[in-house]
């Protein structure tokens, strides 16, 4: 099974057939695809300036693509190096219960679904890195109220998501599934609310 580096390797090569090579990007996406596979194909696609059903996108395009999400890839790989430093670190000081970050974290490990967004046409605007780092700084610091990619205070609290965890707060502007470590206990209770409100 190839990984991601060979499969951008050939989704870049000009030498490949066309088709080859956006399957190859698509293939990336089961490596690493911050906001699940069909809402970052959908994200990549509308960045980058073609259709997720275009067989055959400008190759310029398509690398495009390919380049947000190397960046992104990037960002989230030196955030796992540091989380498995900081995490080695516990351990050797006595810290061997991990905390809700790191519970977090494992469902996580590799990028995907980092930033999980439920509905494949709503998901954050911004460039895929861009987003990472914002959520990388909320799980650094402490718990706050808002969406931590958008700052979108609305939250709702939504069951039934194609993802682990299966529930949980929702921004209802970007559309990520925000972590629930970077909230406060007050913030997810106004998320849980606004979902008996929504049903009644």
């Amino acid at each position: 099974m190839a990984g991601f580096r060979s499969l951008a390797r050939q989704a870049r090569d000009p030498r490949c057939d066309l088709a080859l090579r956006r399957y190859s990007l698509r293939k990336c996406l089961e490596r690493f695809a911050p906001y699940g596979h069909r809402a970052t194909w959908d994200h990549l696609c509308s960045r980058a300036g073609f259709g997720p059903e275009d067989r055959s996108p400008e190759p310029a395009r398509l690398v495009a693509a390919l380049e947000e999400l190397e960046e992104a890839r990037a960002v989230w790989l030196a955030y796992e190096v540091e989380f498995a430093e900081r995490r080695k670190k516990e351990k050797h000081d006595g810290l061997r219960r991990p905390g809700t970050v790191d519970d977090w974290h494992r469902l996580t490990w590799g990028g995907f679904g980092v930033a999980w967004c439920d509905d494949p046409r709503l998901h954050p605007v911004e460039p895929l890195a861009e987003v990472l780092r914002r959520l990388i700084a909320a799980l650094e610091r402490e718990p706050g109220s808002a969406c931590p990619v958008c700052g979108g205070e609305r939250l709702v609290w939504k069951y039934d998501l194609d993802h682990e965890p299966s529930s949980g707060p929702v921004c209802t502007d970007c559309g990520i599934l925000v972590p629930r470590p970077v909230l406060t206990p007050e913030a997810l209770a106004y998320a849980r609310r606004e979902r008996l409100l929504m049903s009644a």
